[in-house]
């Protein structure tokens, strides 16, 4: 298949089929029944001996995952307080675990025994440090005096995503004399996730660092994989690297003092991976929208969790994003269009994806790769979610175009796009679309 496209893993039926009947080449096709496997290479034989039995088959893919039954409880399993549902991120030597719980800020060893050396950098903000900063450096030394702890405190938003901020966490690295087995601690949501971890990836040319997020978008999302980096005024997240963290500690209880918008924010990249990948899990969503919004601790437990269980499969099979992991970006190139066209910090990263999604999904439609049910589906659990389903009146269709050319995805001069592609759960990573239709859906949004 031309490069130009890939596919989202589809889903298959809830019996286990042979390995010969899951093999693909090129690109991905697969499950989200956790019982079955990916893989990448058409070169692999699954009559050797080495795949005569599953259970000695060491993939690239590993997680703490449900059955897919599972998914489909009308509501969500009571979590045990204080026990870790840990999903690991299997990337051979470099693997690394997800905990996810209450109260795991105050379990000292979870983050104990992933501090390399004998200094820490707990890098945060105005807003989470006197929520949290005491805690966490209470947790990385209560009963282990050999570690100290400097901190940096950067201003909180979006628009301190970049060159001069990232500067105070090198000079506080610096004045303090740390060395390459430091460990940094990204303590914040998702600006301070890829910042710090940037910073992790720079100093001294690479230092460990672990990420500790207190937003759902951080937790469902921006904390797992290692993608980090800073934006440039001509675009989101431009500069940057791939760097993964030791652990990603997700203590539940820190959503707590979340405002409600940025409660909702991060239920836009929850809704994304049902839209691309999961369709039980997006018909689990309709149902316990309300209980989100709420903030059941369950309903938001069971999300995050079934969420990094989705991202965790796909960098475990793609880590670097040469196709499967970018269909993760389901509406993101709309959305960072309006993030950088808006003004960085105007809107949410969130409330700009779930608009983008909207115009990923009317494109999807017009080019009729998805039916009409799907595109009121997705509207309707947005608004549910009290999420925007149309960017701000001040975009124009040459904003959009302009800032679009200069995405990530671009390749060769050809934008490519996440778009839906058949049945929900389904999609694609593609250039290869008519051109009239993603006209036609810019000038359906803009007014101009």
């Amino acid at each position: 298949m031309a490069s130009s496209s890939s596919l989202c893993p589809r889903q298959l039926p809830t019996h286990r089929p042979s390995l010969s009947k899951i093999v693909t080449a090129d690109l991905f096709l697969g499950s989200r029944n956790p019982n079955f496997i990916s893989l990448r290479r058409s070169s692999f034989n699954p009559n050797s001996a080495c795949a005569s039995n599953a259970d000695q088959l060491r993939l690239r893919f590993r997680v703490s995952a449900t059955s897919a039954a599972q998914v489909m409880d009308q509501s969500p399993r009571k979590t045990s307080s204080g026990v870790p549902t840990i999903v690991e991120v299997d990337l051979g030597t470099r693997s690394y675990p997800i905990y996810i719980g209450s109260g795991l800020l105050d379990q000292p060893d979870l983050l104990q025994r992933h501090v390399h050396g004998k200094r820490v950098l707990v890098v945060t903000n105005t807003t989470i440090a006197p929520f949290y900063l005491d805690k966490v450096v209470s947790a990385l030394t209560v009963s282990n005096p050999n570690i100290s702890v400097e901190s940096v405190i950067l201003p909180d938003g979006e628009k301190y995503k970049d060159m001069d901020t990232l500067m105070k966490v090198f000079d506080k690295a610096i004045e303090s004399r740390l060395d390459r087995r430091s460990t940094f601690v990204a303590l914040g949501g998702g600006v301070i996730g890829d910042m710090c971890g940037y910073a992790a990836a720079s100093f001294l040319r690479g230092v460990n660092f672990i990420q500790i997020p207190t937003t759902v978008m951080a937790q469902v999302d921006s904390s797992v994989g290692g993608k980090t980096g800073i934006n440039h005024r001509l675009g989101k997240n431009l500069i940057g690297a791939f760097y993964q963290p030791q652990c990603v500690l997700v203590d539940t209880d820190t959503l707590n003092t979340l405002p409600d918008r940025e409660l909702a924010s991060g239920l836009a990249e929850v809704i994304k991976y049902g839209l691309i990948r999961d369709a039980e899990f997006f018909a689990w969503q309709e149902r316990n929208m309300q209980a989100l919004m709420a903030r059941d601790p369950d309903a938001l437990a069971y999300a995050i969790k079934r969420s990094c269980e989705n991202k965790a499969e796909v960098v475990s099979l793609d880590e670097k994003e040469s196709g499967l992991r970018a269909t993760l970006n389901l509406g993101h190139t709309f959305g960072h269009a309006i993030e950088t066209g808006f003004g960085y910090g105007e809107w949410l990263h969130g409330e700009a994806v779930a608009a983008g999604m909207v115009m990923a999904v009317n494109m999807s439609h017009r080019l009729g790769w998805i039916e009409e049910s799907i595109v009121e589906r997705v509207d309707s659990i947005l608004k549910q979610a009290k999420l925007p389903t149309a960017p701000p009146e001040t975009m124009t269709v040459e904003m959009f175009k302009s800032i679009m050319a200069v995405d990530k995805k671009v390749a060769d001069g050809l934008l490519r796009l996440i778009l839906l592609k058949g049945p929900l759960g389904n999609c694609v990573f593609s250039g290869d679309y008519d051109r009239k239709a993603l006209d036609e859906t810019l000038h359906a949004f803009c007014k101009s």
